[in-house]
């Protein structure tokens, strides 16, 4: 599994008041502990209106000061992705496009030529979908435009979307159902999602999140934007993996579980 690191996300009440309070060593200590789980990318999303590209930089640098873990670059600005790449010190994630405006079109020569990978949302030219068909001709678009870019699969994060339970009682089936097409005719694609959406409005969200997060690795996901240090979680995906055959005579899960990655934690 592919662990997107989420909390430093600008979208969390703690973390704007850091952003807003300049509170690098808050920052950094998210990025280490994050780093220190075993996250393969950490997710830097500045969600400051107006200031995007300059908290951005001052995130990345921040992360970057403590660990060498890959950026996730977290913008719905196109623009400001493409500004923050030039921050980075290696490839890392981008955090996204889709049909919406000019994003593909914004991001795909940018790294095309290089070895960034990049995150697809599903969704309409207008909207999210929960249609089914709305979101396969959606993946079907993005792949024709990577194509054209020469973006090899394997680069590419496909997101199926995933939509509150409370209001769609279909909301895993049809990601699952998008997932597992996704697989058939792009095998070499990753599959992600965070996992919030599903519980929102919903008691006890963490216990829905879990859930959600091992049914769709049953469906294909194999990148996830989660809490990495959340033991809970950590456990579920290793003992998943074995589950599903992907994790051989269980070695992942023994040598995760040694290490104190969940589970009771070692002496």
């Amino acid at each position: 599994m592919i662990i997107i690191g989420e909390k430093i996300n600008g979208a969390i009440p703690s973390v704007a008041k850091a952003i807003e309070e300049k509170n690098a060593d808050w920052i950094r200590n998210l990025a280490r502990i994050q780093s220190e789980a075993g996250a393969d990318f950490l997710d830097v999303c500045s969600a400051v209106v107006g200031k995007d590209v300059e908290t951005l930089k001052w995130l990345i640098d921040l992360v970057q000061e403590v660990c060498d873990t890959p950026i996730c670059i977290d913008s719905p600005n196109p623009h400001s992705i493409v500004e923050a790449i030039k921050f980075c010190n290696k490839p890392g994630l981008i955090n996204s496009v889709s049909l919406e405006g000019d994003k593909l079109d914004t991001v795909f020569p940018v790294i095309a030529d290089t070895e960034w990978q990049v995150i697809a949302l599903l969704s309409g030219k207008d909207r999210l979908s929960e249609d089914i068909n709305v979101r396969i001709d959606a993946l079907e678009q993005v792949m024709q435009k990577a194509r054209e870019y020469h973006i090899d699969e394997s680069r590419i994060h496909i997101d199926p979307l995933v939509f509150s339970m409370g209001a769609i009682p279909s909301s895993y089936s049809g990601y699952a159902t998008v997932a597992r097409y996704t697989k058939e005719h792009y095998p070499n694609v990753h599959i992600t999602s965070g996992l919030s959406n599903v519980s929102y409005g919903l008691p006890s969200r963490k216990t829905i999140n879990q859930a959600f997060l091992i049914l769709a690795m049953q469906a294909g996901m194999d990148c996830a934007i989660i809490d990495p240090t959340s033991r809970d979680m950590i456990g579920s995906i290793f003992a998943t993996e074995a589950l599903l055959e992907i994790d051989e005579y269980c070695i992942g899960y023994i040598g995760a579980y040694d290490e104190g990655r969940f589970g009771v934690k070692k002496a």
